[in-house]
């Protein structure tokens, strides 16, 4: 199936300095089919006195779905004394989730270098967590990370802990700045692929170490077609999900921001279709 037929996610820190409620009237108004939550947005609601329950509502009032909810990144090399913090607060996404009717939570790879082995097992200890809501974790490698910071990378960390409610999140802005340009991913398996997001990276003036630059698609040196062609043939179905974090875009109408993503996207989706192959044509 083409994948203009995927439901269109908003990133929510795509719009960060919008209130959450307001970041939900704008996505259903210019057209997105979903959100992508962050923990963020429940902590920011919270401090403002609203709960959890009460945030649920009111992403159910939006009539929009949700792609995705973000946990809190950190559990992978957390002591003994930080992990069961960051464990309980990974359970009450799995819980928001799974209260939202969303398959997947989606976390970032630890920013720092560590024990592989000890990675691993946290996986497992986390995707136990996921399992028991019904959700899968959709990984995300990092590629301004210490170490986990590539395809290969994170593949070798989810092949070792062998966790069937854990796979991979594929990000083409963390693909490009790794190195992975177009479609060059093809050694990965269809079952792999948990969780898409998206967004351009620019052509130059990149900083180590610094991702809040990204753009929307077609305006960076992202090869979409070749990225979303591939994707296709590998029959994905799920959420591509637009991350666009840009202090450019915050300083600008969120209005404008959502609709003229939502339109560079179609236009991308509506390229890929006509100009790149399927398997076996």
């Amino acid at each position: 199936m083409p994948l203009n037929h995927n439901p269109l996610a908003l990133h929510t820190w795509t719009l960060d300095t919008t209130p959450l409620r307001s970041v939900l009237d704008i996505a259903h108004t210019t057209g997105w089919d979903a959100v992508e939550l962050r923990r963020l947005d429940f902590e920011r609601a919270e401090a403002g006195g609203q709960s959890q329950a009460e945030v649920l509502q009111l992403v159910r009032d939006s009539g929009l779905s949700v792609s995705a909810v973000g946990v809190t990144f950190g559990w992978m090399f957390a002591d003994a004394a930080a992990r069961p913090a960051l464990l309980s607060t990974f359970e009450r996404s799995c819980a928001a989730a799974a209260e939202l009717g969303c398959p997947r939570v989606m976390s970032p790879v630890d920013r720092e270098r560590g024990d592989l082995a000890q990675a691993a097992d946290s996986v497992r200890q986390v995707s136990d967590i996921a399992a028991r809501y019904g959700v899968k974790i959709a990984l995300e490698f990092n590629s301004q990370a210490e170490q986990f910071n590539t395809l290969e990378s994170v593949r070798e960390l989810l092949a070792l802990a062998q966790h069937p409610a854990c796979g991979l999140l594929l990000d083409t802005y963390h693909l490009q700045r790794s190195g992975r340009t177009g479609a060059s991913f093809s050694e990965v398996s269809p079952d792999e692929i948990v969780y898409v997001q998206y967004s351009d990276v620019p052509r130059s003036g990149l900083k180590p170490g610094y991702a809040l630059d990204r753009l929307p698609p077609g305006e960076g040196a992202v090869d979409f077609a070749s990225i979303f062609g591939l994707l296709e043939e590998k029959g994905y179905t799920g959420p591509l999900s637009f991350e666009g974090p840009n202090p450019a875009t915050w300083e600008r109408d969120p209005t404008d921001v959502a609709r003229d993503v939502l339109q560079a996207t179609r236009n991308v989706l509506g390229s890929t279709t006509q100009s790149v192959p399927t398997a076996g044509s």
